[in-house]
């Protein structure tokens, strides 16, 4: 099942109340399972609310890592966890949301459901169940508002195999950053030693409303240099982008080597490394 960030989005709770029992489920219902579900639907949770047996842990999204995305191609974002239940775990479901209330649609701003249902094998340990969901992102359909980068949230929900629902809506979190690209060029190339060189090079992050990337205004990227025959770069200044992205700053030259620009990234992007740029000095 996917959801996407545009408008509509419907609340996790009721998402997940909504959704269709497989057939092992079905057949494992037992008596008031919809009256389970009905009233898992109109149950009003607050972030870091959970509700039923199930038991979730061990959450772990994208290795750990940020979830970087351009403006075009697909994302795979792989989700693990553990499920826990002593009644057994017949279907898991999971969603990654981002806002300040799951149970109302007006505290979603953004919500990415997965195209299958995630994979659960039961462990040596009866009841409990590792778990593998698959999210297949796509920022030119998927992301239509700059404003959802930053923090989100994993909502996961099962049904036991007497069709008994749980959910937990605040599980893990994970950080949803807009790509960037830094470029750097020194010029004149030769030059002589002692004279100056001017750098020069653009900071640039993906615009999900537009499908393009627009200049990074207003941030700090830092300056370094690394002498050839060396492997470390040390820093020599920091320069603030201008209103279109681009960075300029001058040095002088001593010794051959190379320069780049490095922007350490923020909540809503990612960190950007410039190829170094080799200076010839003579």
């Amino acid at each position: 099942m996917r959801i996407r960030v545009a408008a509509g989005v419907v609340s996790g709770a009721v998402v997940l109340s909504a959704l269709a029992l497989p057939v092992a489920a079905q057949a494992a219902e037992g008596k008031g399972a919809a009256a389970e579900l009905s009233s898992l639907a109109s149950a009003a949770v607050q972030p870091r609310d959970s509700l039923g047996n199930t038991k979730f842990s061990h959450a772990v999204i994208n290795g750990g890592k940020d979830i970087v995305l351009g403006t075009t191609g697909t994302k795979v974002v792989t989700v693990t966890y553990t499920a826990t239940d002593a009644s057994g775990v017949a279907l898991t479901e999971a969603f990654l949301w981002q806002g300040t209330d799951s149970s109302t649609t007006d505290g979603i701003t953004g919500g990415l459901g997965t195209d299958d249902d995630p994979a659960c094998t039961e462990t040596a340990t009866q009841g409990t169940y590792t778990c593998k969901a698959v999210f297949n992102i796509h920022p030119a359909t998927d992301m239509k508002d700059n404003g959802v980068a930053g923090t989100w949230k994993l909502f996961l929900g099962a049904w036991d195999l007497y069709a008994n629902a749980s959910y937990n809506d605040d599980v893990a979190t994970a950080s949803i950053k807009k790509a960037s690209t830094l470029t750097a060029d020194a010029t004149p190339e030769p030059v002589k030693k002692g004279k100056t060189i001017t750098v020069t090079g653009k900071l640039a992050r993906a615009n999900w409303a537009t499908g393009k990337y627009a200049g990074y205004v207003s941030q700090p990227a830092k300056l370094q240099f690394r002498k050839k025959g060396s492997s470390t770069y040390t820093t020599l200044k920091t320069v603030k982008t201008n209103s279109t992205g681009v960075l300029k700053t001058t040095t002088k030259a001593t010794v051959d080597g190379y320069y780049r620009y490095v922007f350490a990234g923020t909540s809503t992007t990612a960190a950007a490394t410039a190829p170094g740029d080799f200076v010839d000095v003579r």
